[in-house]
């Protein structure tokens, strides 16, 4: 499984990256998580089962969508993103891509 995350310089989705993988790992899950800024998220792209992106770049979802075809997008909610709630950020992703 491939999750794709988007913000807007990658520097506190990085974090997020780390926790996310820690918590995937718990899980026996084998996911790549991948977190880059916009632009070059979008051309990582190919391959990806889900795309989230960090709620300072919400105003990006209608593009993201219509460059993403039908790879899942969404916005991780402020409060998750805010919290690093890696647990329910992967919850979510995991209910997109079924």
């Amino acid at each position: 499984m491939k999750i794709l995350l988007a913000c807007n310089a990658g520097m506190s989705t990085s974090l997020l990256v780390q926790k996310l993988q820690k918590e995937a790992a718990s899980r026996g899950l084998d996911a790549e998580i991948i977190a880059n800024p916009l632009n070059k998220a979008l051309e990582l792209i190919d391959g990806a089962d889900v795309f989230l992106l960090g709620p300072q770049i919400a105003y990006a979802k209608a593009d993201v969508e219509a460059a993403a075809g039908s790879i899942p997008v969404a916005v991780i909610p402020m409060v998750d993103y805010g919290r690093m709630n890696a647990a329910k950020i992967l919850d979510d992703a995991l209910e997109l891509i079924k």
